[in-house]
């Protein structure tokens, strides 16, 4: 499908109310950060004319990947208060995000306000079996940070009458738009299909490598999971990358804090560092070129058509040896990177082991709460 064919952009509606959501969230956000708290910021300067580079939708030449420690439930969209506010109300200039499906989409109303939030529905393993790596969410977020916009093929051979429209049920397809430009999650709900328009070409994506909040004294981080990689490695063409250090967001929330637990403490000492854009090519070059020579190798190279950019059809690129050594070798780059920028907020570098998934086993069995070695975390 050729671009002429494409739309170039969302129906007016869902424009103008995403323009609203985003912008009074992130104007909400803003005052909370510099009104009810102390807030530093470092290196905004540098990051602001990355965004400054891209204001030209159509002439933007590769998508933009931010990656931070998560240290609370709000660290998504409180930080984003520290863009000035010319910035706020414009989503094709912002970030795209993952959240929980049964936290941010376990209903009609709250999945609405999350999708015009530019937030992509995304399973958890530990809370539903169409979780993992390879979930359809996956596949948009790649496909939003890469050149083309893309339909799935998966989805273009699924018969919209599975699909349940009901009250009960939190899909939101765009009432103005078309059906093929949605995709489902679970095979039962609906979504409108970012990826699918002119304008999401080469978006910006936030990502949190650990995939959960992890709140430590020594402010460690856990391992990474391994989504970040997937989108380095498949995207295309290699997207920007900035790493981005939070701190004291964790005390406006903390995981063990009293009634009333849902309201955010004000007064705290809030800082966020945005690191040096990654020289991605120098960085990461050598694992997309082991990658691609992978995919060839497999016979599943993305068409010049775009079907299959976000899909892996074979076992082996998903679960084979070769796969998983780049995902794991890419993870712990993007994790080397974030740690050059937390030794910029000034703390001591980790000891190498915390980066290993083996480290983390000394948490205990649980999932939530506070952990053996002591750190809160909570799975979001």
């Amino acid at each position: 499908m050729t671009d002429g064919a494409q739309p170039v952009a969302p129906s007016l509606p869902w424009r103008l109310s995403s323009s609203v959501v985003m912008g009074v969230t992130g104007a909400l956000c803003r005052t909370f950060l510099h009104g009810a708290n102390r807030t530093e910021v470092h290196g905004l300067d540098g990051f602001l004319r990355v965004l400054d580079e891209r204001q030209d939708i159509e002439g933007r030449e590769r998508g933009l990947i931010t990656v931070s420690n998560h240290t609370s439930v709000l660290d998504d969209p409180i930080i984003w208060g520290v863009l000035p506010l010319r910035y706020l109300f414009r989503p094709d200039h912002l970030r795209w995000g993952l959240g929980s499906y049964d936290i941010c989409f376990k209903n009609k109303p709250l999945a609405t306000f999350f999708s015009l939030g530019q937030v992509l529905p995304t399973h958890r393993q530990a809370h539903s079996p169409h979780g993992g790596l390879f979930q359809p969410t996956m596949t948009q977020a790649i496909r939003l940070l890469s050149h083309r916009p893309s339909h799935s093929s998966a989805s273009s051979s699924f018969s919209q009458d599975h699909l349940d429209h009901s009250t009960s049920t939190p899909g939101i397809p765009d009432p103005f738009s078309t059906p093929h430009l949605t995709y489902t999650t679970n095979n039962v709900d609906t979504f409108p299909a970012p990826s699918a328009y002119l304008s999401r070409r080469h978006s910006w994506i936030h990502i949190f490598p650990e995939g959960k909040v992890h709140q430590r004294t020594d402010k460690t981080m856990r391992y990474f999971k391994w989504g970040v990689a997937r989108l380095i490695l498949e995207a295309e063409p290699l997207p920007q990358i900035v790493p981005m250090w939070i701190e004291g967001l964790n005390e406006v929330m903390h995981e063990a804090r009293e009634a009333p637990r849902w309201v955010p403490r004000v007064g705290k000492d809030i800082k966020v560092v945005f690191g040096e854009e990654v020289d991605a090519e120098k960085v990461f070059g050598d694992l997309r070129r082991k990658w691609r020579g992978l995919v060839e190798k497999e016979g599943d190279a993305t068409s010049d058509e775009g079907w299959s950019l976000g899909e892996l059809q074979t076992e082996r690129l998903r679960y084979g040896d070769e796969a998983v050594k780049l995902r794991i070798e890419c993870t712990m780059r993007v994790r080397g990177e974030l740690l050059k920028v937390r030794r910029q907020a000034g703390l001591p570098d980790e000891d190498p082991k915390e980066g290993l998934v083996e480290t983390w086993r000394a948490e205990g069995g649980s999932r939530e709460g506070q952990m053996a070695d002591g750190s809160w975390v909570k799975d979001t």
